[in-house]
C-alpha cells in the first residue's frame, strides 16, 4: 500500500481511532500500531543492499507496512517492546526489550516522512519543564513565579516568600504514564504544612514548586501546524478542579471556545515552533484581572474532549497536518490564525 499513515500509540487509544477513522473518510489509509507488540505480535525488517538500497517493513496480524513509502508518522503515545513471555528470566527479558527498543526507535527516525509531533529525540528534549519555561519567558509570557531544587533552606525561602501559597508540580514523569510497570498519575498539588515539616527530604532530589495563580479560568490552547485552537476549561466552578484541572469530571465542568488576542496566539505559535514540534497542547491561566499566564507545553497532549465539548476541529487538522503537512485554509479559519 503506498501513501500510508503509520500511527504509533498505546493499544485502546480513542484520539488514534477517531483520527484513522477521519482518514479513512477521506481516503487515506492508517495503521494504528503499538511498539508494545514488538516483536511478540509484529516483525520490523531492515534489508540494507550492497548498492545502498533500504527496504524496512512492519508486518502485524492485520497490516503488512512497507516503511519506506509511509507518507507520515504520528508518534501519539507509543510503549516500548515488550519481551516474549517465555524469555522468563528477568535480565534477559531487560536485555531484549532493550536490543528491541533500540531497534525499533533507530528504524523509526530513519524513515523518510513526515512526522508528528516531531522525531522522538526532539520530542523528548521538548518535553523538559525547565527548558520549556525559560524559552518561554524569552518569547515574552509571563510565568508563574518557579523554583527547582533539591536544597531545603531554599525551597523553605521560596514556602515562605508565598506565604505558604505554593503549587508542587511533577518535573519529569506526566500524568497518566507508567514507570516500572506501575500507573503514575501525579498531579499538581498545594504545599501543606505537613510537606513543609518533611523538607529535609528534598536534599535526595529536584523538586518543582511554583506560586500559587489565582484563576478565572484555564485554557488548554492546541496548536496544529499553524492553526490555534483555544478553549476554556472552566475549573473554578468546582473545588475538585480548583487546583489542577485534569481532576475534572467531563460531565460537569464547562468548556467554551476562547479567543486568544493576536499577540498571544502568536506567542503560542512561535514556542510550539520554537521546540521543533508540529503539534503541541499548551496550558494557560487566565488570571482574574486578565492575564495570561504560561504552565507547559505537551507534544502529545490530549483533545479529543476538548472536539466533544466544543465543535473545535482539531482532529480535521491532525487529519490535514498528516496528509499534506500543513491545515487546510477552512480549518485554520476556524482555529484562529495569528
Amino acid at each position: 500500500m503506498s501513501g500510508e499513515i503509520l500511527i504509533l500509540t498505546i493499544d485502546g487509544d480513542s484520539h488514534a481511532e477517531h483520527v484513522a477513522r477521519l482518514l479513512a473518510a477521506r481516503g487515506a489509509e492508517a495503521v494504528v500500531f503499538d511498539p508494545a507488540g514488538y516483536p511478540v505480535h509484529a516483525v520490523l525488517d531492515a534489508v540494507y543492499h550492497r548498492d545502498g538500497r533500504v527496504r524496512r517493513r512492519l508486518r502485524t496480524e492485520k497490516a503488512d507496512v512497507d516503511l519506506d513509502r509511509l507518507t507520515a508518522l504520528w508518534f501519539r503515545r507509543p510503549q516500548a517492546p515488550v519481551a516474549h513471555p517465555e524469555i522468563t528470566d528477568p535480565v534477559a527479558r531487560a536485555h531484549m526489550e532493550q536490543e528491541c527498543a533500540v531497534f525499533a526507535g533507530d528504524l523509526w527516525e530513519q524513515l523518510d516522512c513526515r512526522m508528528v509531533p516531531a522525531p522522538r529525540e526532539r520530542v523528548r528534549l521538548a518535553q523538559r519543564k525547565s527548558s520549556q519555561l525559560a524559552l518561554a519567558g524569552r518569547l515574552g509570557f509571563e510565568l508563574p513565579d518557579t523554583l527547582i531544587t533539591n536544597d531545603p533552606d531554599e525551597f523553605l525561602d521560596f514556602y515562605n516568600r508565598h506565604q505558604g501559597r505554593v503549587i508542587n508540580k511533577p518535573l519529569g514523569v506526566p500524568a497518566g504514564s507508567r514507570a516500572d510497570g506501575e500507573g503514575v498519575a501525579r498531579m499538581s498539588e498545594p504545599v501543606s504544612t505537613r510537606d513543609v515539616t518533611y523538607a529535609d527530604a528534598i536534599r535526595f532530589g529536584p523538586v518543582v514548586v511554583q506560586e500559587y495563580v489565582p484563576k478565572r479560568v484555564e485554557l488548554r490552547v492546541t496548536v496544529v501546524g499553524r492553526a490555534v485552537f483555544a478553549a476554556e476549561i472552566h475549573s473554578q466552578e468546582s473545588n475538585h478542579t480548583r487546583l489542577d484541572w485534569r481532576r475534572y469530571d467531563p460531565g460537569g465542568t464547562r468548556h467554551e471556545v476562547h479567543e486568544l488576542p493576536p499577540e498571544v496566539a502568536e506567542r503560542c505559535l512561535r514556542i510550539v515552533r520554537r521546540l521543533g514540534l508540529r503539534y503541541g497542547a499548551i496550558d494557560l491561566i487566565l488570571t482574574p484581572d486578565g492575564r495570561y499566564v504560561f504552565l507547559e507545553v505537551n507534544p502529545s497532549g490530549q483533545w479529543l474532549w476538548i472536539e466533544k465539548a466544543t465543535g473545535l476541529p482539531i482532529g480535521a487538522a491532525l487529519c490535514d497536518l498528516l496528509m499534506y503537512g500543513t491545515v487546510g485554509e477552512e480549518t485554520a479559519h476556524v482555529a484562529g490564525r495569528p
